[in-house]
């Protein structure tokens, strides 16, 4: 018998947002396939009624929460307190939460403190001759591996995109909260400071993926790089589309290497290797040179598409689900000439 225990943070708002959701439908689907199992909600935030409302019927035999202001912002103290505390008082066996930047800091600490286990980039949850178990994938996602573990309590951490985010009914749900004893807390939250949404360039929400290559700051048909027109036709793209970017590590990487960058790309863009692995519904990869680590970093896209000049390229031989052999500077002043056009300043439809 396990005691799953579903653990998040609210947003602002107080609400739960949808990794927290596909969280939860793991943990729902877990507890529902091991016979005498129960799941327990533990909320922490500064506002926790409005996502306790929110999954009222989920079917938690229990709701625990730990509310406050100083539980509002992510610190590694206080979420650490919060978390060991909503363990104990649920008397949990396994702990589920979404895995972010929040949770992948502080839950390795808290199955320290309760003598436990953790697994982090786990995809999925399932069970097997009555025991649960997680998988998750190995050396930059070549490899997928299916875990078990018999020591408790056992702390999961799901990626985001893995899992149906749960959709039930919103009610009144009877939340305990549970007093929690903090340590002098040496970090404070003064202010958040975030650039305009036309900034953002990672939007893990969008519908489409745009992956920019090396290839956009080599030379060019006429002999010359030209970088500072890539810039301009990428971020027009974007600001149209609404579409997420991504770089390969050749990309990333070459001001190491003496060539012109992208100034607005960074680490966090990458795809594949040491970067993401993106779960968007479709993809458009232009000016790569399909290397292995980057493909596989696409592995999730649903339909998967790119713009080369070369059809011999290896990224076209079955990477693909559709090749433009095209120069892509020409295919994307048309694609953005046409957006120009579209009254809608969004694309879900079709490249084609």
């Amino acid at each position: 018998m396990e005691t799953i225990l579903f653990l998040s943070h609210t947003e602002a708002d107080g609400s739960l947002a949808k990794n927290a959701l596909e969280a939860l439908g793991a943990a729902k689907n877990l507890a529902g396939g091991l016979a005498g199992s129960q799941l327990a909600v533990g909320l922490v935030g500064a506002n926790l009624q409005p996502g306790a409302d929110q999954i009222a019927g989920c079917g938690a035999a229990r709701f625990f929460g730990v509310v406050g202001v100083e539980f509002g912002q992510s610190r590694y103290a206080s979420d650490a307190a919060a978390a060991e505390a909503l363990a104990r008082a649920a008397g949990a066996t396994m702990v589920m939460a979404p895995a972010g930047s929040r949770w992948n800091r502080a839950l390795p600490g808290v199955a320290q403190r309760l003598g436990g286990r953790i697994d982090t980039h786990a995809t999925a949850l399932t069970f097997a001759d009555g025991k649960p178990a997680a998988t998750r994938w190995y050396y930059r996602q070549r490899m997928e591996a299916t875990l078990a573990r018999t020591l408790r309590p056992w702390i999961v951490l799901l990626e985001a995109g893995c899992a149906a985010p749960y959709a039930g009914p919103v009610g009144g749900a009877a939340v305990k909260l549970v007093a929690v004893a903090l340590p002098t807390l040496r970090t404070k939250v003064t202010e958040l400071r975030s650039p305009p949404v036309d900034e953002q360039t990672i939007r893990p929400e969008a519908k489409f993926l745009f992956v920019a290559g090396a290839g956009w700051t080599k030379k060019q048909a006429d002999g010359q790089a030209h970088p500072a027109e890539a810039e301009a036709i990428i971020l027009e793209f974007l600001h149209r589309s609404q579409a997420s970017l991504g770089s390969t590590k050749s990309l990333v990487d070459l001001s190491g290497e003496g060539q012109a960058v992208l100034k607005f790309m960074t680490h966090l863009n990458q795809v594949g290797q040491t970067g993401s692995t993106p779960r968007h519904p479709k993809g458009l990869a232009t000016c790569c040179h399909g290397e292995e680590p980057h493909t596989v970093g696409w592995r999730f896209i649903a339909e998967r598409r790119a713009i080369n000049l070369n059809a011999g390229c290896s990224w076209a031989q079955g990477k693909a689900d559709i090749l433009y052999v095209a120069d892509a500077f020409a295919v994307m002043r048309e694609v953005n000439r046409l957006l120009a056009s579209n009254s809608s300043p969004k694309i879900s439809h079709s490249l084609a």
